[in-house]
């Protein structure tokens, strides 16, 4: 008895270097042993979600060697041991996750509102200015139809004023032989 206390003890003062992380499965309220199966005598209890560093497995029995946070070794079956935190431990994270989680929803809520907001603030202008491009086209094809209007009323115009300007020339034209002449004086006393 003695040998296995002292193997045990000495066990226990060189797992720090190779111990593993684990929790008491959430389920259970277990009884750990002295050795490596429940033929050993138990030594103590362990708490549902208690954290422990796990040393060992023997890998006939099955069963695993734990250290409690008091510092106690022990064994007990490794289907009542998890590995890394438990879930009493991990409940208080995952809760400041999911309020951290819902402040965003709501923050991002409000962003999606003020941007449907804005999306049909912005709509409507777009409508507006729409309708605006719309009467400006409308205007633009009236100006043009006025323009090419005017410019061939210019052309009419232009080409009357030049056939009056011609027509008058030809009648000058006709004229002016049959107006009488002024003779020129003949100045001879140079």
């Amino acid at each position: 008895m003695k040998k296995i206390v002292l193997f045990t003890a000495l066990l226990g003062l060189s797992a720090p270097a190779w111990a593993e992380r684990g929790h008491i499965a959430d389920d259970a309220h277990v009884f750990f042993h002295s050795g490596p199966s429940n033929q050993y005598r138990i030594i103590g209890r362990v708490n549902s979600g208690e954290p422990i560093e796990i040393l060992s497995r023997n890998d006939n029995t099955e069963y695993v060697q734990i250290r409690t946070e008091s510092g106690r070794t022990g064994w007990l079956p490794g289907t009542l041991v998890g590995a890394g935190d438990s879930k009493l431990i991990e409940l208080p994270k995952l809760e400041s996750a999911l309020e951290e989680s819902r402040t965003t929803i709501t923050e991002q809520a409000d962003t999606i509102e003020r941007l449907n907001s804005s999306l049909q603030q912005l709509q409507r202008e777009s409508s507006t200015y729409t309708d605006q491009i719309r009467s400006l086209k409308t205007e633009i094809r009236d100006l043009q139809s006025q323009i090419a209007h005017m410019d061939q009323s210019n052309l009419m115009r232009w080409l009357t004023y030049g056939g009056l300007v011609a027509f008058g020339g030809v009648i000058l034209g006709l004229i002016v032989p049959y107006l009488p002449r002024k003779r020129k004086r003949r100045d001879d006393w140079f």
